[in-house]
């Protein structure tokens, strides 16, 4: 009985999450209101209210759920080793994140939207953000380590700022704003924008 019940709330969490998904790929988040996501998921009031205290909760689920798969797309470039592969694998790591970001790019624009007026949306994404940038430290400072970034910007200012250019041209792909709705020509100038930063003009 006890696992029905567990399916049972699975079911009914799942399509809540699936039914505001549905809607943010057609409307604004703050064009969305709870009695929308709950005649989209076919769920009672009732029900939301269980598992959600409101409708952004049920965006930083989705939010954190998409970035998880942010987090295995860089693993490219932080896992690769030695110089010959650098250029690849840093260019490897901005695809994963512009594919990921394509895919996800409803939940994505939803929370970087609402998290200018919304402190808990903020503080979740600032905290995504922050976790992307302390493991661009690490590889950071291991190339520095071994000689291969020689400019003196400390890491924390370097990772944190290639960190916040990818997102923000990442939002812009997402709203198809050109040049970078261009899937090659975003991959491109970050990739030029990374290694010129990390490994000075030649990239190696």
């Amino acid at each position: 009985m006890r696992r029905k019940s567990v399916d049972s709330d699975r079911a009914v969490r799942t399509a809540i999450l699936d039914a505001t998904r549905r809607l943010l790929a057609s409307r604004n988040f703050d064009e969305i209101s709870v009695a929308d996501i709950l005649g989209e998921a076919g769920v009672a009031r009732g029900s939301f209210y269980f598992y959600f205290s409101r409708k952004q909760d049920v965006l930083a689920e989705l939010v954190r759920a998409a970035i998880a798969g942010g987090q295995v797309a860089g693993r490219t470039w932080l896992d690769h080793e030695g110089a010959g592969d650098r250029r690849a694998a840093v260019r490897r790591s901005i695809a994963d994140g512009a594919k990921l970001w394509a895919e996800q790019a409803p939940v994505l624009r939803a929370v970087v939207e609402n998290s200018h007026t919304d402190p808990e949306l903020a503080r979740l994404w600032r905290g995504l953000m922050a976790q992307f940038t302390a493991t661009t430290v690490e590889r950071i400072e291991a190339d520095r380590a071994a000689g291969a970034i020689t400019t003196e910007l400390d890491s924390t200012t370097l990772a944190a700022t290639l960190t916040w250019l990818g997102e923000r041209l990442y939002y812009l792909a997402a709203l198809g704003e050109p040049p970078f709705d261009d899937q090659d020509k975003l991959v491109d100038a970050l990739t030029h924008a990374w290694l010129a930063m990390l490994y000075g003009p030649s990239g190696r």
